[in-house]
C-alpha cells in the first residue's frame, strides 16, 4: 500500500491549489480525481465553461456594441449550439494542459477512480479501468465539489427538461428558455440565452433573487432584465414539469399558472458529491444536501486528519475562494504555519450584466447600527462609458460617517468582476473616502467611476457634518 503525506479528493480549484501547495512544502502528494480528465466541475461544467459560453455569445450576437448599432445589430445571423460549444471546448483543452503540467511540474501524482473510506487514512479506490487497490494518507482533504440537485419529481430527460450540466451539451438553441430557480447559475445562463435572443422566463419560490447581494444592485439589475423582456416571476412554486406530445414542455405554478417553453433548466441548488465516499467509515458525516462541516479558520472536520474544502464545505462556493482554502487547510493538514482567510474577498456573478460586490452591503451596516452614507456613480456618466456605449451600470461604496473608512464597493454593469477589485484593495487595506476623492484614475476608464461615486460620498458626507455643527 503506498502512503502519502497528503491525499487529496478532487482535482478542482481547492483541490489542486491544495495539492500543489503541499507539494511546494515537499510533502508527498496523491490526487484522486474520479473523472477521465482533471479538473473538476469548475473547468468541465461549471466555472470556466459557463463563463466562455457567456464570453461567446457576447462576441457572436454583438451584445456590447447593440448601443451604437441598435437591437438588430449581430455578428452572426444564425448561431448554432456547436458555434457556442466550439470556443468552450478549445479553452477547456488549454485548462487542462495547463493543470496537467502544474501538477508534472510540482511532482503532484494521479489517480483516476472513484475514491471510498475504509478508515480515516486509508482509501480503496476503484480505478477508471477496473481494478481496485488502497492507499494511505497522512492527512486526507476532502475536495469533491457538487453536482446538480436533481428532485424526483422533475422529469429530466436530457433533452428539453434538463440541469446546469446538460446545457452544455444541447443540440440546438432554444427559442423559448424557462429557469427554475434565481441563484447564481440559474441567473447567469438566464441572461446568457436571452443575449441570444432566446424569450426566457425565469420561475422562483422566493420573494426576490440573490438575497445576499446589495438590494440597490439587484433593483438595477432586474430593472434591466425586464427591460429587455425577459419575465421574471418571484414567489411562485413549482406545481409540475411535464413535457408534451409536441415536445413543449409546461409548467404548472401553485397559483394555476401555465408557463409553456421549449426547453427548462432546473437550476435550484447544488449537493455535494459526497455519496460514494463512506465518509461513515471515516467517523464523518454530511448535511441533508451533502456538504461537511469544517473549522471556518483550518477548513479541519470534526475528525482530526481530514480536512474539506470548496464548494463541499457550502457557501460562497466560489471558483476564487476555494483556491484560498484549499490552500490554507493544505498547509494546516501538513503542519505549516498558515494565514486567517480574508475577511473581505469579491464576489462574482457572470450574468449579463456582471454583478460584483465585495464587503458590506447597505442593509448589513444597518443591521450593524453602523452610521454611513453611499456614493454613487453611474457608467454612462463616465467618457468610457459614452465612448463603449452604455447606457447602463451602476457602481456604489458604503462608507462609514465616523471613521470614513470603506465599507463595501457594489457594482452591476459591463466589467463589474474587474473593477471590484479597487474596492476590494481600499477595504482591505482599511481606505477612506479621501482616497478616491484625491487620486488620480487613468482617463476615459470606467474605473473613473471610483471617483465620481467618491465625490459623491464625500459631498453628502460634508453636508452633512455641515447640518451637525449648525
Amino acid at each position: 500500500m503506498n502512503s502519502y503525506d497528503l491525499i487529496v479528493i478532487g482535482s478542482g480549484p481547492a483541490g489542486r491549489r491544495a495539492a500543489v501547495q503541499a507539494a511546494k512544502l515537499g510533502k508527498s502528494v496523491l490526487v484522486i480525481e474520479k473523472g477521465r480528465r482533471v479538473g473538476g466541475v469548475s473547468v468541465h461544467t461549471g466555472t470556466i465553461p459557463s463563463k466562455t459560453l457567456r464570453e461567446t455569445a457576447l462576441n457572436l450576437t454583438g451584445w456590447r456594441e447593440r448601443g451604437f448599432y441598435g437591437r438588430s445589430y449581430r455578428v452572426k445571423q444564425n448561431i448554432s449550439a456547436a458555434d457556442l460549444q466550439r470556443r468552450m471546448l478549445i479553452t477547456l483543452d488549454h485548462e487542462v494542459d495547463v493543470l496537467e503540467h502544474q501538477f508534472a511540474r510540482n511532482r503532484v501524482s494521479e489517480m483516476h477512480g472513484t475514491a471510498t473510506f475504509i478508515d480515516a487514512n486509508t482509501l480503496e479506490v476503484t480505478r477508471n479501468d477496473g481494478e481496485v487497490l488502497r492507499v494511505r494518507g497522512t492527512s486526507v482533504l476532502l475536495a469533491v465539489g457538487t453536482r446538480p440537485y436533481r428532485p424526483a419529481h422533475i422529469p429530466f430527460d436530457g433533452e428539453a427538461i434538463i440541469d446546469s450540466d446538460e446545457i452544455l451539451e444541447i443540440k440546438e438553441v432554444p427559442r423559448s428558455l424557462a429557469v427554475i430557480g434565481a441563484g447564481v447559475i440559474g441567473i447567469e445562463y438566464a441572461t446568457i440565452f436571452s443575449t441570444l435572443d432566446t424569450q426566457v422566463t425565469v420561475i422562483e419560490s422566493r420573494e426576490t433573487m440573490l438575497e445576499f447581494i446589495d438590494k440597490e444592485i439587484v433593483e438595477d439589475f432586474t430593472y434591466q432584465l425586464r427591460d429587455r423582456n425577459m419575465k421574471l416571476i418571484f414567489g411562485q412554486a413549482i406545481e409540475n414539469v411535464s413535457r408534451d406530445e409536441s415536445g413543449k414542455c409546461r409548467i404548472v405554478l401553485k397559483n394555476g399558472r401555465i408557463v409553456v417553453t421549449e426547453m427548462v433548466l432546473f437550476a435550484a441548488g447544488r449537493v455535494g458529491a459526497t455519496d460514494t465516499l463512506s465518509l461513515s467509515a471515516a467517523g464523518l458525516e454530511a448535511d441533508n444536501r451533502g456538504r461537511i462541516k469544517v473549522d471556518p479558520e483550518t477548513f479541519q472536520s470534526d475528525v482530526a486528519n481530514i480536512y474539506a474544502a470548496g464548494d463541499v464545505v457550502g457557501f460562497p462556493s466560489l471558483a476564487s475562494t476555494s483556491m484560498e482554502q484549499g490552500r490554507i487547510a493544505a498547509r494546516h493538514a501538513v503542519g505549516a504555519p498558515a494565514n486567517e482567510p480574508p475577511q473581505y474577498f469579491p464576489y462574482g456573478i457572470y450574468a449579463v450584466p456582471e454583478i460584483s460586490t465585495c464587503g458590506l452591503t447597505e442593509e448589513e451596516v444597518i443591521q450593524r447600527g453602523i452610521p454611513y452614507e453611499c456614493g454613487v456613480a453611474h457608467f454612462r456618466e463616465t467618457s468610457r462609458g459614452h465612448i463603449m456605449g452604455l447606457e447602463s451600470g451602476l457602481l456604489k461604496m458604503v462608507f462609514s460617517l465616523k471613521t470614513r473608512r470603506l465599507l463595501g464597493v457594489h457594482i452591476v454593469g459591463e466589467g463589474a468582476t474587474e473593477l471590484v477589485h479597487i474596492g476590494q484593495a481600499v477595504l482591505n487595506l482599511k481606505g477612506t473616502v479621501e482616497y478616491f476623492v484625491e487620486n488620480t484614475f487613468n482617463y476615459p476608464t470606467l474605473a473613473e467611476a471610483y471617483k465620481i461615486a467618491g465625490l459623491d460620498a464625500w459631498n453628502r458626507m460634508g453636508e452633512l457634518q455641515k447640518v451637525q455643527k449648525a
